[in-house]
């Protein structure tokens, strides 16, 4: 089934917003109790009314003298500057002596006593009537009825939290009732309280829980998000690293995929792209290599030729003779560099890798391009050994250290090393000439690529040495870089594995 990326990523908000709006309703309904209070929720209550028969307790049992240190201890306590005001808004005690107008006026307004519930009629039994010879008994006085519980005043129903701007604090308002005989009996107070945070101290808001709830939704958004987010930048990722080999010119990676959406169908895009490229550069490769193969023939003919024309000639053909013998035999060079190239580019499939020595490879290819005016050291550790074919191996060499002779050869030695490193060997091919641009450094390796636009053979022939180099060096399943030296000078870098002990 085919369910595109976008209604998946919908679908999976939508379903962890309906997971954490059940939780939440569950705590809320746990929490709030569903009810209307919205400043006081009832741990809150339960706190604030503790909070308050504390004090009245210990105050109606301390001396009025005392009341300062009760209050500040308390104060210290709940983390809040706590005073009592008298029921008319006169300061009677406490470190907070002025109140901002509008707590004043909260405070000074009357609470509002509930009204009696009104019962229906017909709930209300009818006294019946009495009969005419009955009469009412004089001098009897009739008792009040008591009120119902509804309709008695609550003294200490009076509760209020309040913020306020200039300066910027809150207030908890709560009426009490000192009942202390060294105060001269019962009066009605305000208990204040002032802090400088919504929490008070854990009185209104205890930061712990929704603390834990706020880490709680985090993680489990995050765990409920990580499968979808992995699996998107598991996919992204394969298709990165599949094309990055790709633009390196391996068209026989894969993107390994089972996603039915737009990410699967795009990797299933990327597979088609290097599969067709594949084909199309397989083919250029093995049409070159066939018209190679096919030239050698008639060129072996024509030097054969151009030999006989230049033995019989005489001495004006035959230096005629000579110079077109001589270009034969830079086509027939270029042609066998051709083959070269054909036969390396076909991959490891095509190629017997096995144990090689460094040094002996090292030695054939100084061997090969040799020139007493070139000063080349070798620093290659003895029984040092690579994974590869020899001959390719010796290509490669060869045509590295014949670029090195060709551009640094008169500024200083060259120099080929060979090291083991963590992940196999590398052999470097360095020399002190002039280095090559930053910017031309990727394209060192490409075919027919060269810094000097005319391609004569005095110059650096065609462009096709490196690009040998590199088909030669990832057949053997190895890589090839170039970098500049310090302070001046170019640097090739062959890295391939070691074979298996």
């Amino acid at each position: 089934m085919f369910l595109p990326l976008s209604a998946k990523i919908l679908a999976w908000f939508f379903l962890n917003l309906a997971v954490l709006a059940t939780v939440f309703i569950l705590l809320f309904n746990a929490q709030f109790r569903f009810d209307l209070d919205w400043v006081f929720e009832s741990n809150a209550r339960q706190r604030v009314e503790a909070m308050r028969a504390l004090i009245v307790g210990e105050l109606n049992t301390t001396p009025p003298d005392d009341w300062g240190a009760v209050l500040e201890r308390f104060s210290d306590a709940y983390a809040v500057r706590l005073s009592i005001f008298e029921s008319n808004g006169e300061y009677l005690i406490g470190p907070v002596t002025e109140l901002p107008p509008e707590l004043r006026q909260r405070m000074l307004t009357p609470t509002p006593t509930p009204k009696p519930l009104a019962y229906p009629k017909a709930s209300i039994p009818k006294k019946p009537a009495a009969p005419p010879s009955v009469l009412p008994k004089p001098n009897v006085a009739s008792k009040p009825k008591p009120a119902p519980p509804h309709a008695r005043p609550t003294p200490n129903s009076m509760r209020a939290f309040l913020r306020t701007s200039h300066p910027a604090h809150y207030w908890l308002l709560q009426r009490a009732r000192l009942n202390n005989p060294q105060a001269g009996g019962a009066m009605q107070v305000i208990l204040v309280a002032q802090a400088d945070s919504l929490s008070m101290g854990g009185l209104i808001l205890d930061p712990a829980p929704w603390l834990g709830l706020a880490v709680g939704t985090i993680a489990f958004s995050v765990l409920f998000w990580f499968p979808l987010l992995h699996g998107i930048t598991r996919s992204i990722g394969q298709m990165r690293q599949t094309t990055r080999q790709i633009a390196e010119g391996r068209f026989d990676v894969r993107v390994v995929t089972r996603r039915q959406d737009e990410l699967g169908s795009l990797g299933e895009s990327i597979n088609q792209m290097a599969a067709r490229l594949n084909g199309f550069v397989a083919g250029q490769k093995r049409f070159l290599g066939d018209i190679a193969h096919e030239l050698c023939s008639p060129l072996a003919r024509l030097q054969m030729v151009l030999g006989i024309m230049e033995q019989r000639a005489g001495k004006e053909g035959a230096e005629y003779a000579k110079s077109a013998s001589e270009k034969a035999q830079q086509i027939a060079a270029l042609v066998n560099e051709l083959l070269v190239f054909s036969r390396a580019s076909f991959g490891p499939a095509a190629v017997r890798l096995a144990p090689v020595v460094v040094g002996q490879v090292v030695a054939e290819a100084v061997c090969r391009e040799t020139d007493e005016a070139v000063r080349i050291t070798t620093e290659i550790p003895g029984g040092l050994t690579v994974l590869a074919d020899g001959e390719l191996l010796v290509r490669a060499v060869s045509n590295l250290l014949r670029n090195a002779i060709h551009h640094g050869g008169n500024s200083g030695p060259i120099t080929l090393a060979a090291a083991r490193e963590q992940e196999g060997v590398a052999i470097r091919v360095a020399d002190c000439g002039p280095g090559v641009p930053e910017e031309e450094l990727p394209k060192l390796f490409d075919a027919f690529y060269r810094l000097d636009s005319s391609r004569a053979r005095e110059t650096g022939g065609v462009g096709l040495g490196l690009t040998i180099v590199k088909t030669c060096v990832e057949s053997c399943g190895g890589t090839v870089v170039a970098q500049n030296r310090e302070p001046h000078g170019l640097e090739v870098v062959i890295r391939l594995p070691a074979p298996v002990e």
